[in-house]
């Protein structure tokens, strides 16, 4: 059996690579036409860019409605706002994995569906993209979309027009053409477009952040203060909810796969992190703070008391506009991931399939459940699978040192580097597994694990799952290589 951790070297494989379809493909993505690349090989001659563009790209995303409902649920949950202010600090930290997991998109000049090739085998991985690829971003594409429908339908009801369910599904459609409109653009476009939209939506919520300030009451602490037990159990929740966040960008490296691949890789993570941190930890603040003087349960509600009558629905525009510029890398990924699931289709015609599956399970949540609760339920749910997804794809980073070959990775036959034992990397998919079920046992939300329940509620299920699937994978792989 071939090396498990082989040291590629890239030079030797690049050279005349391009195929004849290079200089078509970088003239319409000049041209600004729709990206033809999926999740194949990005040769050199189409490498471009710098680093720091990734910061306007992440900041544009995190600038949302949603991250408003989660700053403003910590305070519900019963945090006073220095805890809930500490909570959405060190919760977002974890924009820091995000970053390191950005940094094989140059070197390998691949999406990180292909790259987690790598971890669990080529058929290993079409499993692994089903599950925390594809099902997770679309589920997230709804949560997010409902959240910018939520938005809009106060926009419509200003216009006179009844909010009825029949509306309510015309404007969720609208907004998710245009939201796919950017993702099968693609690349180029999120590029050109993330930069205004960052900074529009940096003077909308600068706006808001004055407002909120005013009616602030920066000494809140809840009637019956949480102490002891509840307090930590309520503080690792909270931890893991803010972390959902950056954790379900595992896909991070999907939009630094064209710069150039001599890129330096502190660079591309610096930048992918301080550009979903920044304006994540800021939104969530501007949430926490205004549920010290307003009942955020319903949050685009809440806030407008407070802001000047003219600039209401300029907010409104704002929170669409954000969540928005969030769901195009989120149907963007989604995209890619049902390719390396193995569907042949167009990453254009993926990206719609996607869209139409998310548009389904945004109505059901809009019209059917309720909307806060199952943003909680799915944003903490989701930390048992992709807690232990980060910490194998992280892990596998540090192990080969960044070293990734594109063309090896492309290789999907039997006698390529990556198809291990029958496709599958057992050592990456222990891992996994591992993680995610000692995840399971101390998760407490949807469902109470037995380490939750014997640790009287406190949730474990993120540090548990980080640790033991990033120490199985490690000692596997440590081992595999040296008995190969």
């Amino acid at each position: 059996m071939a090396s498990t951790l082989p040291d590629p070297h890239p030079d030797a494989h690049q050279a005349g690579a391009t195929g004849n379809t290079t200089g078509m493909t970088a003239a319409s993505e000049r041209a600004g036409g729709i990206e033809a690349h999926g999740i194949d090989h990005i040769p050199d001659s189409e490498r471009r860019g710098r680093p720091r563009e990734l910061f306007s790209v992440w900041a544009a995303a995190n600038v949302n409605y949603l991250s408003l409902v989660v700053g403003g649920a910590l305070v519900l949950m019963g945090l006073s706002l220095w805890q809930a202010l500490a909570v959405i600090v060190v919760g977002n930290l974890f924009w820091l994995l995000t970053g390191l997991l950005a940094i094989p998109g140059p070197a390998a000049g691949a999406p990180s569906e292909v790259v987690t090739r790598a971890m669990y085998g080529v058929r290993g991985n079409r499993v692994n993209n089903a599950v925390t690829g594809w099902m997770i971003s679309v589920c997230y594409f709804a949560l997010n979309l409902a959240a910018a429908a939520t938005a809009a339908f106060s926009l419509v009801a200003r216009t006179g027009l009844p909010v009825n369910d029949a509306v309510k599904a015309v404007v969720v459609v609208l907004i998710a053409a245009v939201t796919l409109a950017i993702s099968v653009y693609g690349h180029a476009a999120i590029v050109r477009l993330y930069v205004p939209i960052t900074l529009a939506l940096t003077v909308v919520f600068a706006v808001v952040a004055v407002a909120v300030v005013r009616h602030a009451d920066f000494g809140y602490v809840p009637d019956r203060p949480l102490t002891g037990g509840g307090l930590w159990a309520t503080v690792l929740a909270g931890v893991a909810l803010m972390a959902s966040g950056p954790l379900s960008y595992t896909t991070s490296a999907d939009f630094s796969r064209y710069l150039p691949r001599t890129t330096s890789a502190r660079a591309v993570a610096a930048w992918t992190a301080l550009g979903g941190f920044l304006p994540s930890v800021v939104v969530c603040g501007i949430g926490a703070v205004a549920a010290t003087a307003v009942d955020m349960g319903d949050p685009e509600s809440a806030l407008q008391p407070l802001l000047p009558g003219w600039f209401r629905p300029v907010f409104l525009l704002a929170l669409v506009l954000g969540t928005v510029a969030l769901n195009a890398l989120t149907a963007y990924s989604a995209g890619l991931a049902l390719q390396a699931v193995g569907v042949r289709i167009r990453r254009s015609l993926s990206v719609l399939v996607d869209g139409t599956v998310s548009v389904a399970l945004t109505l059901y949540a809009l019209l059917v459940s309720d909307f806060l609760d199952t943003v909680g339920n799915v944003l903490q749910l989701t930390v048992v699978l992709l807690g232990p997804s980060t910490a194998v794809y992280a892990t596998d980073i540090l192990l080969r040192r960044n070293r990734y070959d594109g063309l090896a990775l492309a290789d999907e036959t039997p006698t390529g580097p990556f198809w291990y034992r029958g496709g599958v990397n057992r050592p990456g998919a222990l891992a996994l597994a591992s993680g995610v079920t000692a995840s399971a046992l101390c998760v407490d939300t949807v469902y109470t694990g037995p380490v939750a329940a014997v640790l009287g509620g406190i949730d474990l299920a993120l540090p548990a799952g980080l640790l033991v699937a990033s120490a199985v994978y490690a000692l596997l792989m440590r081992r595999l290589r040296t008995t190969a």
